[in-house]
C-alpha cells in the first residue's frame, strides 16, 4: 500500500513513537496529585506544554491540550464568542474553513447569534479585502481564517486578517491544523488551534492556544484541568509523544517541504498530461508542500477512490468525509470548480519519488476504465 492521505493522518513520527512507551512507564499517573509519581507525570506535561509552546510562537501558560484538533476548535470558537458576549454576537469565517469552524458558527447561529462567510477566489484563496471590511462591521466578536486549505492545500492571508482585525479590535481564530510543524505560522493570532495527528502526532490531542489578554469563557461546565479551558483527564502519554512529533517535524520541514514540493509539482504537471478532461485545483504557488488535488470529469471521487485503493494507493477526495450523504466538498463548491471525480493526494514524510511514479503510472488506466464503464470514452 503506498499512503497518500497525510492531510487526514501523518503516520506517526519515530520521535512520537519513542516519546509515547517512555512516557507509558513514567507518565501513567494523575498529574493533578501530589505524590511523586503523579509529580513526574506533571512535569512530562508541562515540559510537553512548553515545547508545542516554543514552536507555535505562545508562552506556555497560553497552551492548553484538548481531546482533538476538532474540539479545540469548537472550544476556541464558542469560547472566545462568549466571553466576548458584551461586545456583540457576530462571526466571520471563510467559506472554506474546516467543518468544525463551520459546525460551530451553525451552533452560535441557533443560538441566536450571526455569522458571516466571505467567499474566496477560484484558488481557494479568502477575499482579504472582503474579510477586513466583514471584521469592521459593528458588533464583530470574533473572527476565523485557517492558515491553509485542508482540501486544496491553498495558503491563505492570514497576517492581512490579522492586521484587519487588530484594527477592528477583533479577536483572530486561527485553524492551524494543515501547517502546524510543517511551516512558521503567521502572527497576529488571538487564538490558535491545531491537531497532533495531523503533524505525526498521535491521534487524539489538539492545541487550544488563547493569547493572554483574549476573553474567553468556556461553553463547558467549569472543569479544574488544562487552565479551566479543557474539561477531562490529560492524556500525558500521547501529549508528550503530540510534542515529541511536533519538535521532530518542525526541525525536518525545511529539507523535507522541499523535497514534497518538488513531487507536489511533478503531481499537478503530469495528471493532466496523462489524463484528459482533468481540471487540477488549489494555488500552484501559495500552497502547502504536501497537498495537491485534482478533478477528473465524468468520474465519481468515490468510485474513483475504491480503484485506486483496489491498485494500492491510499488517497482522499473532499467529498469522501461525506460520502454516505453524497454531497460534494464545500471547499470545491465555494471555489466553483468541479466538484466530482475529486482527488486529494498528501504526501507524508519520507514519500518516494517511485510511490509517486507507480502514482502516476497507475492513475490513466483507472480513470479510463472508469469512464468506459459508464459509456465515457
Amino acid at each position: 500500500m503506498v499512503y497518500l492521505d497525510a492531510a487526514s493522518t501523518e503516520p506517526l513520527h519515530p520521535a512520537a513513537r519513542d516519546a509515547l512507551l517512555s512516557a507509558l512507564d513514567s507518565g501513567w499517573a494523575d498529574p493533578a496529585r501530589l505524590y511523586g509519581a503523579a509529580r513526574r507525570a506533571q512535569m512530562l506535561l508541562e515540559q510537553a506544554r512548553a515545547d508545542v509552546a516554543e514552536v507555535i510562537g505562545a508562552r506556555p501558560d497560553e497552551v492548553a491540550f484538548a481531546s482533538s484538533g476538532t474540539q479545540a476548535v469548537h472550544l476556541g470558537v464558542l469560547g472566545t464568542l462568549n466571553g466576548r458576549r458584551r461586545v456583540g454576537d457576530r462571526l466571520v469565517t471563510g467559506a472554506v474553513e474546516h467543518s468544525s469552524v463551520l459546525h460551530a458558527a451553525e451552533e452560535h447561529e441557533r443560538g441566536g447569534g450571526t455569522a458571516e462567510v466571505v467567499g474566496v477566489s477560484r484558488t481557494g484563496r479568502v477575499d482579504a479585502e472582503a474579510f477586513a471590511r466583514a471584521v469592521s462591521a459593528p458588533g464583530t466578536a470574533l473572527a476565523c481564517l485557517q492558515t491553509a486549505n485542508h482540501e486544496v492545500g491553498t495558503l491563505q492571508p492570514v497576517e492581512e486578517a490579522a492586521a484587519a482585525c487588530q484594527e477592528a479590535g477583533v479577536p483572530l481564530l486561527v485553524d492551524a491544523a494543515q501547517s502546524a510543524g510543517r511551516l512558521p505560522l503567521p502572527r497576529g493570532w488571538s487564538v490558535l488551534t491545531a491537531s497532533a495527528h495531523k503533524w505525526g502526532g498521535p491521534a487524539g490531542v489538539g492545541v487550544l492556544a488563547v493569547r493572554k489578554g483574549t476573553r474567553w469563557r468556556s461553553p463547558y461546565p467549569q472543569d479544574e484541568r488544562e487552565r479551566r479551558r479543557v474539561p477531562g483527564f490529560e492524556n500525558v502519554p500521547a501529549i508528550v509523544a503530540a510534542a515529541a512529533a511536533l519538535r521532530a517535524t518542525a526541525e525536518e520541514a525545511a529539507a523535507e517541504n522541499a523535497r514534497l514540493s518538488a513531487l507536489v509539482d511533478r503531481v499537478r504537471t503530469e495528471v493532466p498530461r496523462l489524463v484528459p478532461d482533468v481540471e487540477v485545483v488549489g494555488d500552484p504557488v501559495l500552497r502547502l508542500p504536501h497537498i495537491v488535488t485534482f478533478s477528473c470529469l465524468y468520474v465519481e471521487g468515490e468510485a474513483l477512490l475504491t480503484e485506486l485503493d483496489r491498485a494500492g494507493f491510499a488517497v482522499s477526495s473532499g467529498s469522501s468525509c461525506t460520502a454516505s450523504t453524497l454531497r460534494p466538498s464545500h471547499v470545491l463548491e465555494a471555489m466553483g470548480v468541479l466538484t466530482h471525480g475529486n482527488v486529494r493526494v498528501s504526501l507524508p514524510r519520507g514519500v518516494s519519488e517511485g510511490d509517486v511514479d507507480r502514482f502516476l503510472a497507475a492513475l490513466p488506466d483507472i480513470v479510463r476504465r472508469i469512464r468506459a464503464s459508464l459509456g465515457v470514452r
